[in-house]
């Protein structure tokens, strides 16, 4: 395991049967021009939770060089992947792409968390960053299951008007596929379909069967009921991983 700047991996003492690792960065986030470029790879039956130290920061970008961020993952026979960073916050003027994806071998698990943060709210920024992109590709051997793209440009129009991002303030991806949600996933999607939606509510959440697994979309007014709405579904992670990944963040 090795990284080079601006990217670094923290390993703590492993937890149980699974590997823990954490993204972080040199200089606290990413400035004009940073790309970080991550290969991971799974060998069969292995476990492996990887997260970040804290939010990834996209800091302001007058010149206008973007930023990116680019992760390919191989998950060998039986493996598990649990990949659930912070959520990236870009700040106001900065431009950010970010592309993952995801090579799933016969009988492997990947739970995936993809969320952003509208900026710096304590500071009255909402939206105010020049574009934001995210794409994720899955396969199961050579077979795509899913694509999932988001694009927010401001070229396009204000992001925070009352038919983009208006009042809320953060978004989420989460994605379950593989054998190991063969049951979790329509528990999953069942507990959603019950929740009542109400007018303007602060949280929405909905939830997508997918072949070999169930997809999420949150989003929210505070970052914090995001963070937490993501805890209380993936709670059964604990299990797997000898210890509660969010226990201690959210």
């Amino acid at each position: 395991m090795e990284s080079s700047s601006p990217l670094k991996l923290l390993v703590p003492r492993p937890r149980g049967k699974s590997v823990w690792a954490y993204f972080s960065s040199f200089g606290g986030g990413l400035v004009a021009g940073d790309e970080t470029r991550v290969d991971l790879r799974l060998a069969a039956q292995t476990r492996c939770f990887v997260s970040t130290q804290a939010s990834t920061k996209v800091y302001r970008n007058p010149h206008g060089r973007p930023c990116g961020h680019h992760l390919c993952a191989t998950l060998g026979e039986g493996s598990l992947l649990v990949l659930a960073p912070d959520p990236v916050q870009a700040f106001a003027g900065s431009s950010y792409s970010q592309r993952q994806e995801f090579r799933l071998q016969p009988g492997a698990s990947l739970a995936l968390v993809d969320w952003f943060t509208s900026g710096r709210t304590a500071r009255g920024e909402r939206w105010e960053f020049t574009r934001f992109q995210s794409r994720n590709d899955i396969f199961l051997g050579d077979e795509r299951l899913l694509v999932d793209s988001l694009l927010l440009d401001a070229a396009d129009g204000a992001l925070d008007g009352s038919h983009r991002m208006a009042r809320f303030n953060c978004l989420a991806l989460v994605v379950l596929v593989g054998a190991a949600w063969r049951e979790i996933a329509p528990q999953l999607l069942a507990d959603i379909a019950a929740q009542p939606v109400a007018r303007r509510a602060s949280l929405v959440c909905s939830a997508s069967p997918i072949r070999e697994g169930a997809l999420l979309r949150i989003a929210g007014e505070n970052v914090e009921d995001v963070g937490r709405e993501i805890h209380r579904h993936l709670g059964f992670l604990s299990d797997l991983l000898g210890d509660d990944p969010f226990a201690r963040k959210w």
